[in-house]
């Protein structure tokens, strides 16, 4: 028995469930929040980032996000202006009267810090997890984190997603004969070893 999903476009002025959805993107992932904006059939909400010549920047969300759940799509990898800019782009939607805050951080920077190995080290993933709930995040969306225990760092929920459901059935295709999966570092053992289990 096969099922159809019909979607039945909205009568005039009817208020539907996107309407109270707004996406808006960083800078670094600017293509991907388009692609993710595009695939719900929505606008990209426009940000504007303002720079000043000592190098400081203000993004600025050139729409009303009052009473609406704001998706804000940026990774943090370095330089540290990308982790600056999703924390003030937090900032400014919590400001404007969004109704609730999604950050999605496909590339979660500072992750390899996850725990204190030797004296008078900072564990950097605590602290980002710190800064963007003091931010106003109300929920973080992330994928392949360097340990899984990040989330526990957070004191808000956490959607931690794999890159596995896209790349291993990939990986297949290629019919590669003896394929290795190797880890750059202790971290990433438990992630490699989880695609090797499918190649078994």
């Amino acid at each position: 028995m096969k099922f159809h999903i019909i979607f039945a476009p909205p009568k005039s002025g009817q208020v539907t469930m996107f309407d109270m959805v707004k996406i808006i993107a960083g800078s670094v992932t600017r293509e991907l929040g388009q692609s993710i904006a595009q695939h719900l059939g929505l606008d990209l909400g426009n940000v504007i980032i303002q720079r000043f010549s000592d190098g400081e920047f203000q993004p600025s969300i050139e729409e009303t996000v009052r009473g609406k759940d704001v998706i804000i799509v940026q990774s943090t990898f370095p330089p540290s202006d990308n982790l600056m800019e999703l924390l003030l782009l937090i900032d400014a939607a919590k400001r404007a009267s969004a109704k609730r805050i999604v950050a999605v951080i496909p590339y979660f920077g500072l992750a390899r810090q996850d725990r204190k190995d030797k004296p008078r080290v900072a564990i950097g993933a605590k602290l980002v997890a710190n800064l963007l709930t003091a931010a106003g995040v109300d929920r973080v969306i992330t994928m392949d984190l360097h340990a899984e225990q990040i989330q526990g760092f957070f004191e808000v929920p956490v959607d931690h997603l794999y890159a596995s459901t896209i790349f291993i059935p990939y990986l297949k295709d290629l019919n590669i004969p003896d394929l290795l999966i190797a880890a750059p570092d202790t971290g990433g053992t438990k992630r490699a070893n989880a695609y090797a289990k499918f190649g078994q």
